[in-house]
């Protein structure tokens, strides 16, 4: 029966820190009984669980796709389940996922990743503009509650899937990342021909990274590898909402040139940009918190520039490797 499957939980990370060991630790009190915990540090480092579920398994200096093949190799559950080494599962995230293989058809399930109480008001921050409308665009949903529905484009920091799944697609491709989920998704829509449920009961709590340098670093490496696959994976990159950034960006700067040539350009210029840093500022007072309005304000800003810029340098890469 699925709902009893044997279940392999990979966590690929370069050090076994403190978030590690909170994953681990909340894995270890999850109501589903049948899994083990593979953990795929860089080196051979102590992990202090006492649990035979438990195992290490250096992989010396490796890609997250690449650790993710290795413990797929190394596991045993006909259900492999995927989460990034700085979030950690709710209490039911197995039992809540794997009852939807009852379904043939499903390949894959996921659902939101939130962003925990415990972290700081920077990372917070972060979270708030990725889980709006304003800054998450189309992707907002992957990080707060939404509604059950099918998808195409499943993220690895919550993934549940089928061994036979990746067995059949060998596993993950190790050229992009990020993007290596993307490829998966695409090649069990395209290849395989099942369905992908995004299930927002099955919740993963993930760490953001602090605005500004380390947050924007990964913004950029997504808006790069989204414009790369829009010429790559045209079937689930050419969505009309990941090129909205990309034309702000154009129209930000080409349009204060223009705006001088014309007294009705520059009305209808000012008047947009009003329009949208006023969406900005109210988005961060939701918050009823000042400070917070404004690192909202700033990092949403940010956020549609970077990802911008990096998606037009994705568009004209030739050849973009990980």
């Amino acid at each position: 029966m699925m709902d009893k499957a044997s279940t392999s939980i990979i966590i690929p990370c370069k050090s076994t820190d403190d978030y590690v060991k909170e994953c681990v630790r909340h894995c270890l009190g999850l109501t589903y009984a049948n899994f083990e915990v593979l953990v795929l540090p860089d080196y051979e480092q102590p992990l202090s669980f006492d649990d035979p579920r438990v195992k290490a398994i250096p992989t010396g200096v490796a890609k997250p796709s690449e650790k993710r093949n290795v413990g797929m190799k190394c596991s045993n559950g006909e259900i492999i389940a995927l989460i990034d080494a700085d979030a950690y599962p709710d209490k039911d995230w197995l039992r809540n996922a794997v009852k939807y293989f009852k379904d043939s058809e499903v390949a894959a399930v996921g659902g939101p990743s939130i962003t925990p109480e415990s972290d700081g008001m920077r990372q917070k921050a972060s979270g708030l503009i990725l889980s709006s409308r304003l800054g998450g665009g189309g992707l907002a949903y992957r990080y707060t509650i939404g509604k059950m529905k099918n998808d195409e484009d499943l993220p690895t920091c919550n993934l549940v899937l089928r061994r036979s799944v990746l067995d059949k697609l060998r596993g993950f491709n190790i050229d992009h990342w990020p993007g290596e989920d993307t490829y998966l998704a695409l090649q069990i829509s395209k290849h395989l021909k099942m369905k992908m449920v995004y299930a927002p009961e099955v919740v993963v709590y993930h760490h953001r990274r602090p605005l500004f340098k380390r947050y924007l670093k990964q913004i950029w490496g997504y808006g790069l590898h989204r414009g790369y696959f829009v010429k790559k994976f045209p079937q689930t990159s050419r969505k009309p909402i990941y090129f909205v950034p990309s034309l702000f960006v154009v129209g930000f700067v080409g349009g204060l040139p223009l705006s001088f040539l014309n007294p009705i350009l520059m009305i209808v210029y000012m008047s947009v940009l009003t329009i949208y840093f006023a969406a900005c500022f109210i988005e961060g007072l939701k918050t009823k918190n000042l400070k917070m309005a404004l690192l909202v304000f700033a990092g949403m800003f940010a956020t549609h520039v970077t990802y911008g810029i990096a998606f037009l340098k994705g568009l004209v890469t030739r050849n973009l490797k990980a």
